[in-house]
């Protein structure tokens, strides 16, 4: 009960560290309320309205998917809310962006279309809304991000672990297998195998955690190596704590510390990896909304395009920047001289 309420007096120290840092804080609500508009993005930018009273009947198509027959169009599969004739009676309540990710504005001359009262952030090279290609993208950047690191995450800690704590033949095998994958060149290999297979969000999530969980091991391996001789560990030990409860319940919350601050850092790496490889042309699958997709556009349109440069490298360069804070203020937590 006693070394419970120190572990809980120990969060909250660290709690209110972090706290204190306040460019941090601010950053950890900046990302949190991104993260709620992007995976909220249908209510917010959508060719689609939320609410549509039309004839007396009351329709939900951000919810739900309406046929052309239920609005009495006959020369069209498909609606077009934008083009429906309202009758006085008649009423309907839109998102504050009325563009979808797909959706191509045609009443703009060319494309890309500058900056204007319709698309605040212009146009891509196809019309379509980049303020909303943003939006959306950031889900899937956020995404890839978070499982990447999850998945690096368990099996490095998993695998650096059981080498710390083991030591031996198992750590030397282990450890040789590790510098040998450590070796390979990482970035034509995964190039290689997104261009044999059809990529997908899951697949490069799984190919891109085939290597991710190497740093992170080697943290685990050297943290083991050192708490495994501790004196709390030894004490455990002669009270006749066995192997599962010494190796869970008193070496591996005592070595966290270094991967804990570093995750931040690599949710950071993680989107820089999947915009460079959308840039690359060898990311998520057209037309999916991607930042490294606009920011290859802005490459192919450079002189008549800055917004598709300006908006897309601002965006990266917040999330990246609230990131990076949010770790600064997670590392300043756990020094155990901060929280004094």
């Amino acid at each position: 009960m006693i070394e419970k309420r120190i572990k809980n007096e120990q969060t909250l120290k660290k709690w209110r560290t972090f706290k204190r840092k306040k460019a941090a804080w601010i950053s950890l609500w900046l990302i949190v309320a991104s993260c709620f508009f992007s995976f909220t993005a249908e209510f917010w930018a959508n060719s689609k309205p939320l609410v549509i009273n039309y004839k007396g009947e009351t329709y939900f198509p951000v919810f739900k998917e309406y046929s052309a027959k239920d609005f009495g169009i006959t020369d069209s599969l498909f609606v077009d809310y934008k083009g429906l004739e309202l009758s006085n009676d008649d009423w309907v309540v839109w998102p504050l962006v009325k563009w979808d990710p797909y959706q191509s504005n045609k009443n703009v001359d060319e494309y890309p279309a500058p900056p204007s009262s319709e698309n605040i952030m212009g146009t891509d090279d196809r019309g379509r809304d980049v303020f909303t290609r943003l939006l959306y993208g950031f889900r899937y950047s956020i995404a890839f991000a978070i499982f990447v690191w999850i998945i690096t995450f368990i099996v490095g800690v998993l695998l650096g672990s059981l080498q710390g704590y083991m030591g031996g033949r198992m750590d030397l095998y282990m450890q040789r297998i590790t510098e040998v994958l450590s070796t390979v060149p990482q970035l034509f290999l995964l190039i290689i195998l997104i261009a044999v297979f059809q990529p997908s969000l899951a697949l490069l999530i799984i190919i891109y955690s085939l290597f991710g969980w190497i740093p992170i091991s080697y943290y685990m391996r050297a943290e083991f190596l050192k708490n495994r001789k501790k004196e709390y560990v030894e004490a455990a030990r002669a009270l006749g704590a066995g192997h599962g409860r010494v190796f869970f319940k008193h070496i591996l919350p005592n070595s966290l510390a270094p991967i804990i601050t570093f995750s931040p850092f690599a949710i950071v790496a993680n989107i820089s990896a999947l915009a460079a490889l959308d840039y690359l042309g060898f990311g998520l699958t057209p037309p999916t909304p991607s930042w490294g997709e606009l920011l290859a556009q802005a490459q192919n349109n450079f002189t008549i395009g800055w917004w598709l440069a300006l908006f897309p490298s601002l965006a990266l360069f917040c999330a990246l920047t609230f990131f990076s804070l949010i770790g600064e203020g997670i590392r300043d937590a756990m020094d155990p001289h901060q929280r004094e």
